[in-house]
């Protein structure tokens, strides 16, 4: 929970590191080339749904 008022400046933030899963195994989205980032980019998140009783 983020309290109000309270502002960091950019040297008082820490980066947050991205990671995907690739083909089986886990990478940094900052190893990715540029159009890997950019296809990273335009992902849409997607909830599944449960199965039905007859799966």
């Amino acid at each position: 929970m983020r309290e109000e008022g309270i502002e960091l400046s950019e040297n008082e933030r820490t980066r947050c590191e991205v990671w995907t899963r690739v083909m089986g195994y886990h990478r940094p989205v900052t190893a990715f080339n540029p159009g890997k980032q950019s296809e990273h980019r335009e992902r849409t998140p997607f909830l599944e749904s449960r199965c039905a009783p007859r799966c």
